[in-house]
């Protein structure tokens, strides 16, 4: 018998004992010519907020999630932070200090393959330098196992803009890529208008997916609002994740975009993070939600 990783994460989910080798040849996964992988998102940590009435525990949440992530059953390929990893301050001195502090706190993920991206709280006030001295550049690409990951920083600048510079660098890496090419986009904000009088959306991000409309198989996956939701534009499918500090309201659900109070009776609900089972072969994505337990 068979099987492969989905197959595996199911049975671990269940309680099966089952161990997973994805180097065996005799693997379904490996048989298809592609191997399948799983990497974990999690998003919108906010380091440096303080608010009781949203979240009394605002600095026990991420350490709680690195422990999630640490004791998962299978390890994850590797793990992605899709920004605002840090709350926003007018201080750059403090600014440096939040970053610094979230890295040292992220630092104790056994995994070290960890891909980081900027959110407007960590960027928008400084165009990213404070950034870039403790995580590198705000937007890039890594490959793995078949599938094109594209890191957009939509970001930086504080009018919500990718801009034309690296609208013209992603053209020239999507022109490297053939049409049926596996390509998964990394974003903070949603690249579509989700809801612009809420800062849900990126003024030029219609430029980009107009750019990837080309190529069959792209999903993008972002943070930003705090809050699961999907959407298509087009055959493009969008999924945004759970925040680390607080939930949202539903998108144009009420006047304000207000944080969620906190539920002392459900502590955590609308908090967590995901799991991503890729199938390279067929570029399908398999999203697990994780809830922020209790300690």
């Amino acid at each position: 018998m068979t099987i492969d990783r989905r197959q595996f994460l199911k049975l671990s989910a269940l309680g099966g004992g089952a161990v997973f080798a994805s180097s065996l040849a005799g693997c379904a996964s490996m048989s298809a010519g592609e191997p399948d992988f799983y990497f974990v998102q999690l998003s919108d940590t906010h380091w440096g907020f303080s608010g009781p009435a949203v979240n009394p525990d605002a600095r026990g949440t991420l350490p709680k999630a690195i422990a999630a992530v640490n004791a998962l059953s299978v390890e994850p390929d590797f793990i992605v932070f899709t920004g605002d990893l840090t709350h926003t301050t007018d201080d750059p001195v403090e600014r440096r200090k939040r970053l610094k502090e979230f890295k040292e706190i992220a630092s104790g993920l056994k995994n070290k393959t960890v891909h980081f991206m900027a959110g407007e709280h960590d960027a928008a006030l400084d165009n990213g330098a404070a950034w870039k001295e403790f995580f590198g550049e705000t937007h890039y690409t890594f490959d793995h196992k078949g599938v094109h990951f594209i890191a957009v920083d939509n970001v930086s600048d504080p009018a919500a803009r990718i801009g034309e510079e690296q609208l013209a660098w992603l053209k020239a890496d999507l022109a490297r890529q053939p049409k049926d090419a596996r390509i998964v986009v990394l974003t903070h904000r949603p690249l579509f208008d989700l809801a612009p009088e809420w800062d849900w959306a990126t003024r030029d991000g219609a430029q980009a997916i107009d750019m990837l409309m080309p190529f069959s198989n792209v999903t993008v996956f972002y943070g930003h609002i705090h809050q699961e939701n999907h959407q298509m534009t087009g055959h493009i499918a969008h999924h945004s994740a759970k925040s680390l500090i607080f939930p949202l309201p539903a998108p144009k659900s009420q006047p304000k975009r207000d944080p969620i109070k906190w539920d002392a009776a459900a502590p955590y609900r609308g908090l967590g993070f995901r799991e991503v089972e890729a199938e390279a072969k067929d570029a399908k994505y398999d999203i697990k939600e994780m809830p922020v337990v209790k300690a």
